[in-house]
Order: structure tokens, then C-alpha cells, then sequence
């Protein structure tokens, strides 16, 4: 398992708590669309994921990253960049 397989089942585990409607995740799952978080949901996501990895993940990012697949990159240059 590569280390960005890794990240991703990390990121799932994380997910699922939050993922009320049982949605199958891919790399193209979405986190507005498909989830249908709100934006209170994704901040404790965030808060989440930030605390698993050690990593902090700026508003900027946040705004960018709209899938599971584009996090877990984000996820992994920002543990690289450590």
C-alpha cells in the first residue's frame, strides 16, 4: 500500500462519522455534492483531519478542495512539506 493509498483510508475512517447517508467513497466523491455537508460539517472535518495527520490545512486550501481524491493530495504535500 502506497502512502497515498494510506492517507486516503485514513481520510475515510475519518469520514465516516460524518457520513450520515452511507455514500460510497471514491477519489471524485465530493464533499458539498455528494456528502451534502454543510459548512459547519466540513469545519469539524477539517478540525479532524487536521489533528489525525499533524498538518494544518489554511482557509484557502479548504476553498479549494472539493473532492476526497484532492484532499488526500493536499494531505500528503502538506505531511511532505513537514
Amino acid at each position: 500500500m502506497s502512502e497515498r493509498d494510506d492517507i486516503f483510508a485514513q481520510i475515510a475512517e475519518q469520514i465516516e462519522p460524518f457520513n450520515k447517508k452511507r455514500v460510497a467513497l471514491t477519489e471524485g466523491t465530493t464533499f458539498a455534492g455528494d456528502l451534502e455537508w454543510d459548512s459547519l460539517t466540513v469545519m469539524d472535518f477539517v478540525a479532524a483531519i487536521e489533528d489525525e495527520f499533524d498538518i494544518l490545512i489554511t482557509m484557502n486550501m479548504q476553498a479549494e478542495i472539493e473532492t476526497v481524491g484532492q484532499l488526500a493530495d493536499a494531505v500528503q504535500k502538506l505531511k511532505a512539506d513537514k
